[in-house]
């Protein structure tokens, strides 16, 4: 995919671009929860998107076709991570121990082994969506490797859709929702891109540019805009569906056959990010 047009922003400046807020979804399509830092490893965040729910063929459950998983809350605790949502009585699950059953799991073209929860994990999810899912846990993040159009080799990612981050602009969002009112609708919540990292102090757009940054002490690369879908359209409290802002992004923010926000990275080391590091550009378009 090429990149978007970014004619006319000018080159981004570090100078007061810094890091607002920093998100993991412990379990893919479950509710984000928000950190003050976090540890980026190879594949991600630490604790990012190593759960998932996949149906009797072993393919990845999403918000896509099941938008009640927006008000499923997963919280991690030692060795045991904890589910809950609005109306249905919570269920602390055990972590898999060595020698778990592993599972042939999919997440879009990428086929991977995957730890098998315990079965009350399989219980919970099967009654709250009404339909046979079982949970597995990505116990060797190792093993699924990035697009290789994009990354290199070793890059590494979690059961996130493709890259180990998603980077996203609050002046962007500001922009988007200008566009949204003008039309007449209400402006949406950044929660509905679910990034990992949210930057402020940039041009709208500017992200656009970016190739490589460093955030805190980590660099990172960014490596490809993110084309959205119909989750960005799921309200993710209530997990009610709408239309926008994916109607907007088609108008305003379509890349070849792609609806952008957002950009994914990939870490060129490991390290500690918190909520208010510098964000310095270091190489642009």
């Amino acid at each position: 995919m090429s990149r978007p047009d970014a004619a006319g922003i000018p080159p981004a400046i570090s100078a007061g671009v810094r890091l607002v807020s920093i998100h993991i979804y412990p379990m893919k399509a479950a509710r984000a929860v928000d950190l003050a830092e976090s540890l980026v490893e190879p594949w991600g965040l630490a604790g990012d998107r190593r759960w998932l729910l996949v149906d009797e063929d072993g393919r990845f459950v999403s918000q896509r076709e099941e938008p009640s998983l927006a008000r499923v809350v997963v919280t991690r605790g030692p060795e045991t991570i904890n589910v809950s949502a609005t109306g249905v009585p919570g269920r602390q699950i055990t972590i898999p121990a060595d020698g778990a059953q592993l599972l042939k799991v999919t997440v879009w073209r990428s086929t991977v082994l995957a730890a098998a929860a315990e079965p009350e994990g399989d219980a919970w999810f099967s009654a709250y969506l009404g339909r046979p899912v079982r949970l597995v846990y990505l116990d060797d993040p190792t093993r699924r490797p990035v697009d290789p159009e994009y990354g290199r080799d070793g890059d590494v990612v979690s059961f996130a859709d493709g890259y180990p981050l998603l980077l996203t602009s609050t002046a962007s969002l500001a922009e988007l929702g200008r566009w949204l009112t003008e039309d007449g609708a209400q402006p949406v919540p950044m929660t509905r891109f679910r990034p990992n990292a949210v930057v402020t102090g940039a041009p709208p757009w500017a992200e656009d540019r970016w190739r490589r940054i460093r955030i805190g002490a980590v660099e990172f690369r960014v490596v490809k805009p993110c084309g959205r879908c119909v989750v960005t359209t799921t309200d993710q409290i209530t997990g009610e569906v709408g239309s926008q802002p994916l109607k907007m992004l088609g108008r305003r923010r379509r890349f070849g056959k792609q609806l952008v926000f957002g950009q994914n990275m990939i870490p060129d080391g490991p390290g500690l990010i918190r909520a208010g590091d510098p964000v310095e550009v270091i190489e642009t378009a």
